[in-house]
């Protein structure tokens, strides 16, 4: 996206990468960098929205105070297991009667969140075993028949299902994607739960935070005319019909947001019925 940035900004943009801390390291800096418009930041935003719901050592930042000036995508989120497990379905974990070794990286992550989550919600009793380093070496574990698979977002789980490594047997959203018709859905399942409105209810707080996906946003207190101008530059950089192609050539969905939606979406993913809160902070905490 950096060159497009630049195509419509007129300035030159210089890529930071801040890993650490599943991504709080780079947003606590993002949070207090100067607010002259010159600093941004793309986030993993809905791993962040839990982090600071849970108050976790670290979220020294407040995201609903940042300037969003739009979003890249909102990436579908879906449970992979290994071809050579010899699952072939999600209901086959229902029926088992045996814990299921499946990997996450650290407490807070997405994918650790995510298969707790769902866990809970589909009555499932899958076995979760975290701190993996990165979601690579969660997949070199299953190459391994360490773990059977894990959750993870459509775009990186691509690769493995195309080379015949990796099978689909889940996804997030309340409609089958397009490029996922034969994957049943998490509120597919939810229906054939003991619980099938709490289960809803899980699922419907899962697919807010979901809707986060990777924010783009300045400092706190950046100008709005600043801000205005920084949104504009970032919606026609994505709309941009040579970003499209490549991203489309590569398989990187794109699926924007502007800034002000951006705004509501952050909001909106942190309104949940109290009962759903406190499951989810457990989770992001390891309790579960």
């Amino acid at each position: 996206i950096a060159p497009y940035l630049e195509k419509y900004t007129g300035a030159r943009v210089d890529i930071v990468n801040l890993p650490g801390a599943g991504g709080m390291r780079g947003v606590n800096e993002l949070f207090n960098s100067p607010n002259d418009g010159l600093t941004i930041g793309t986030m993993n935003g809905s791993a962040l929205v839990m982090n600071e719901m849970a108050g976790m050592r670290g979220a020294d930042y407040k995201i609903a105070e940042f300037a969003y000036l739009g979003r890249l995508v909102a990436d579908r989120r879906v449970f992979v297991i290994a071809l050579d497990s010899g699952f072939t379905s999600f209901e086959e974990f229902w029926r088992l009667g045996k814990q299921v070794k499946i990997g996450a990286t650290g407490l807070g992550g997405s994918t650790y969140v995510d298969a707790v989550i769902v866990n809970q919600a589909l009555e499932t009793d899958l076995d979760i075993i975290h701190g993996f380093d990165s979601s690579s070496v969660v997949r070199q574990a299953m190459l391994r028949g360490n773990i059977v698979g894990t959750w993870g977002s459509w775009g990186s789980a691509l690769e493995a299902v195309d080379q015949g490594r990796d099978k689909i047997v889940l996804q997030s959203g309340k409609q089958r994607a397009p490029d996922l018709q034969d994957v049943p859905t998490a509120y597919e399942m939810a229906v054939k739960t003991q619980d099938p409105v709490r289960a809803k209810a899980i699922l419907d707080a899962w697919e807010a935070l979901h809707a986060v996906g990777r924010p783009v946003a300045a400092p706190p207190g950046t100008d709005a005319e600043r801000v205005r101008f920084l949104s504009d530059a970032l919606s026609r950089a994505l709309a941009d019909p040579q970003l499209r192609a490549f991203a489309d050539d590569n398989g990187r969905p794109i699926n924007p947001a502007t800034g002000e939606e951006m705004g509501r979406i952050v909001s909106g993913s942190m309104q949940m019925p109290e009962d759903i809160r406190e499951l989810f902070v457990r989770a992001i905490q390891g309790e579960l």
